[in-house]
């Protein structure tokens, strides 16, 4: 009895990998754990069948983002009813598990076609050492970024913490100027890969092509790596290449730290608040103040005459030439989640001058700025945490590609805004619906690939936190504690200059490999990997019923 229970107690060992992928994030940040977390699943998924790997992934995904999304109750305390806060919070586990899951039975599919011997109606393959290369150093890692590809675009899109992520953070995401932080996480999956097969001829003592294993992931990784510092160091040197000119801008970003719509409104006068903040970051003269997603709500809407004369309050305050801040709006009876930029002021900030660009979030949150199916049926409208919002058109703000909330995950998005010329990336957002919880912190983490993936700098300002700039080969510096932690749900500002690359002409872009080609090559790679997979399926079965009918 005593035995049983210590093999059943040993099973929880298989739960491990699933606690130190999560480790890797935010609140632990042990970021170089996830290049060795997945490395049991994967040695698992070699030698077990599909349906054993499917739950053993699936499971460890369930663990991994139950714990990753631990922030979501968060929102009870801000008037989220609970139950359905933690089913929701279970159900977008459980999703997201299945990619891991997924995973595991598509791995496995490869195996046994790498590991196939022949039968009586087929013969052995040639190479078979080939087929497993193959697996390794395409198949493994094409089939994780392909379906964290899928995640991030399927149903809206969840795009949140992909495996590459915490490379990232760590300085050694080079690879996302290539590939998008999918790249980054095809490097991970190749190291844990290789860390598996290693292990594999440790067990099996065997030397046959072992350093090849070893070797040609490398080598791999190597050229990876240097390939993405290549594409960064262009963008970086253009400047004396191709006539371009670099403008240093000084940006004064205010941590408002506002509660959010859900608690009352504060009696302290707002104008108060901001005075003693923008007091902090007026001697520097800043050419561009940003304030977080929400902040003009305090004062109406976002294009109303209040809102405009907060603005140039804060320009005068300041002396700054532009003012972003982001709020929400109604136009031709349709509710909008805005960001307004506000600019010529004129040369005396005491004018009565100036001019607002508008733009409206384009990539709505499902179930808080709107319910899916409500513009249909208007009663589920009222459902909506913060009213019923209208997605808007995709253009920048001057200089400025400006994402909203979650628009920052958005990869696509990012690039998209690069396209049409923005200069600077500046995100907005109000993670105060999840105050007291490391969402804000995980939320950051995000915004570190943007700016690798697009070439461009970005400017974040969060309402509760996290806020700063990210150069665009990926260092970031936050507005931080004395302990070097990001300051999160305080109140707070900073000021920091961010580089601009100018092109010569309006047409012309830095434009990383990434920011030119876009998913397309690992969507349609994976594409031809699942068709291969079907097609072999569907000549074995061919070949054996052909056999069996003879």
């Amino acid at each position: 009895m005593i035995a049983d229970a210590l093999k059943k107690l040993a099973r929880l060992f298989w739960l491990l990998p699933g606690f130190l992928l999560w480790a890797s994030f935010p609140p632990m940040a042990e970021k170089t754990d996830c290049v060795f977390a997945l490395a049991p699943l994967i040695w698992f998924a070699r030698n077990r069948d599909s349906k054993a790997n499917f739950r053993l992934w699936f499971l460890n995904g369930f663990v991994f983002w139950f714990a990753t999304l631990s922030w979501m109750p968060a929102i009870v305390k801000n008037g989220g009813p609970w139950p359905l806060v933690v089913l929701g919070w279970g159900a977008l586990a459980a999703y997201c598990a299945l990619y891991f899951g997924a995973f595991g039975w598509l791995s496995s599919k490869v195996w046994a076609w790498v590991k196939d011997e022949g039968t009586a109606w087929r013969k052995p393959p040639r190479f078979p050492y080939v087929r497993r290369l193959f697996a390794i150093l395409v198949a493994e890692p094409l089939l994780w970024c392909g379906l964290e590809l899928l995640r991030s675009r399927l149903f809206g899109g969840f795009s949140w913490n992909h495996l590459g992520l915490p490379l990232v953070n760590a300085n050694l995401g080079s690879p996302a100027a290539l590939g998008g932080v999918y790249l980054v996480s095809a490097v991970v999956i190749l190291v844990n890969g290789t860390i598996a097969g290693i292990a594999e001829r440790i067990m099996k003592r065997t030397t046959r092509w072992a350093s090849l294993e070893t070797l040609i992931p490398f080598l791999l990784i190597w050229g990876i790596y240097a390939l993405g510092g290549i594409c960064m160091l262009r963008i970086a040197t253009n400047s004396s290449e191709g006539g371009w000119e670099t403008e240093s801008r000084t940006v004064a970003m205010v941590q408002r730290n506002f509660p959010c719509v859900f608690k009352p409104t504060e009696r302290e006068d707002p104008i108060a608040v901001y005075s003693n903040l923008l007091a902090n970051v007026a001697y520097t003269r800043p050419d561009l103040v940003v304030l977080a997603e929400s902040a003009l709500s305090e004062f109406g809407a976002a294009d109303s005459p209040r809102s405009l004369a907060f603005a140039r309050w804060v320009a005068k305050s300041t002396g700054a030439r532009e003012v972003i801040a982001g709020g929400g709006r109604f136009a031709d009876g349709k509710e909008y989640n805005s960001a307004v930029l506000f600019s010529d002021f004129g040369l005396d900030v005491r004018q009565s001058g100036c001019s607002m660009q508008i733009y409206d979030k384009v990539h709505l949150v499902p179930f808080g700025e709107f319910i899916p199916g409500d513009k249909w049926i208007t009663a589920l409208q009222k459902l909506a945490p913060v009213g019923s919002c209208t997605p808007g058109e995709l253009k920048i703000l001057g200089d400025y590609g400006v994402a909203i909330c979650y628009e920052d995950t958005d990869s696509a998005q990012m690039r998209a805004l690069s396209h049409l010329g923005a200069r600077v990336l500046v995100f907005i957002t109000n993670d105060s619906w999840f105050s007291d919880s490391v969402e804000a912190e995980q939320h950051a983490w995000q915004s570190v690939a943007r700016a690798i993936e697009t070439g461009l700098a970005v400017v974040r300002v969060g309402n509760s936190g996290v806020t700063g700039t990210i150069t665009n080969d990926g260092r970031a510096n936050w507005l931080a504690d004395a302990t070097g932690r990001p300051l999160v749900d305080v109140r707070g500002t900073m000021c920091d200059r961010v580089e601009v690359l100018c092109p010569p002409c309006p047409t012309m872009r830095p434009m990383t490999i990434y920011c030119l080609f876009g998913d397309i090559p690992l969507a349609v790679s994976f594409a031809l990997l699942i068709v291969s997979m079907v097609l072999v399926k569907y000549r074995n079965t061919y070949e054996k019923r052909r056999y069996l009918s003879m």
